[in-house]
């Protein structure tokens, strides 16, 4: 072993030797100042939201959650799965369910938003939008729509609706006409599994699928301005829960002037606090 260590160490400097002084072009120096090559170059940070949670509420760990929503003070929420979907109004308070109507057995039920007293329901892939009226859940009629149903809110005149890539979807309140598509992106690289959505002060808020991130999306650019890691919140969750799937499900309560955030069978509704 000692001669060929010996051998070794005297084939490392000889090397060495060659590569600093140039005969191989690469740079050697121990000086931590030294320029180095463009391609670590720092990527652009996108800015980060700090939060802190301020309260939490009992969550139905039944609960699939898809669409999360307040409508004066209570909370709607859409749930998925197969002979398990739903729409619930309850009491945070209390958790107990105000009202509720179950989907036909072949239905996923996905996102939900409250559009001038009128509520519509995505669903995963049958292409077609629930609409009910808010005060008794009774159901109006359905929307017909192309691809995949994911998240769901709106602004002051259209519907904005996801389906897992890295596009909003608006569309027309009442015929669910598409209007216009907008890219999102961070940091000019598309941002995918956009789920869940919130539109709060101009802003669309989303959940990223599986990645616990909530990005902060300006929307007429699509351009992702910040965005809060949940993962510390997902890992508290799942500490107590193991039954916890992912992070879904984003509600803005303007009579609290707070977010509200849950995932697919978690036990907890957190209540978050920050800057936005």
């Amino acid at each position: 072993m000692g001669p060929t260590l010996i051998f070794g160490s005297m084939k490392k400097t000889f090397w060495l030797a060659l590569l600093c002084v140039g005969i191989v072009s690469v740079r050697c120096s121990n000086n931590p100042d030294t320029t180095t090559d463009s391609s670590s170059a720092s990527v652009p940070q996108t800015p980060s939201i700090n939060y802190t949670i301020v309260g939490t509420a009992a969550h139905d760990t039944s609960f699939f959650t898809e669409g999360l929503e307040f409508y004066k003070g209570t909370l709607l929420e859409s749930t998925g799965l197969e002979g398990k979907s739903k729409l619930v109004q309850y009491d945070l308070q209390s958790g107990k369910p105000q009202k509720q109507i179950s989907l036909p057995a072949a239905s996923f039920g996905e996102g939900i938003t409250v559009f001038r007293d009128t509520v519509y329901q995505l669903t995963w892939r049958e292409s077609k939008v629930n609409v009910y009226t808010v005060g008794d859940f009774k159901k109006i009629k359905e929307l017909p729509f192309n691809g995949e149903g994911w998240g769901l809110t709106h602004d002051s005149t259209a519907l904005i609706a996801s389906n897992g890539s890295n596009n909003l979807y608006y569309y027309e309140p009442g015929t669910f006409k598409l209007l216009k598509k907008v890219e999102v992106k961070e940091n000019d690289v598309p941002a995918v599994n956009i789920n869940e959505l919130e539109y709060v002060n101009g802003f669309v808020y989303a959940n990223q699928w599986q990645m616990n991130y909530l990005l902060k999306i300006e929307p007429s650019t699509g351009n992702v301005v910040a965005k809060m890691d949940l993962s510390n919140l997902a890992q508290r969750e799942q500490a107590t829960n193991p039954h916890a799937e992912v992070l879904n499900g984003i509600a803005y309560n303007p009579e609290t002037k707070k977010f509200y955030v849950t995932g697919k069978n978690w036990s907890k509704i957190y209540q978050l606090q920050f800057a936005f």
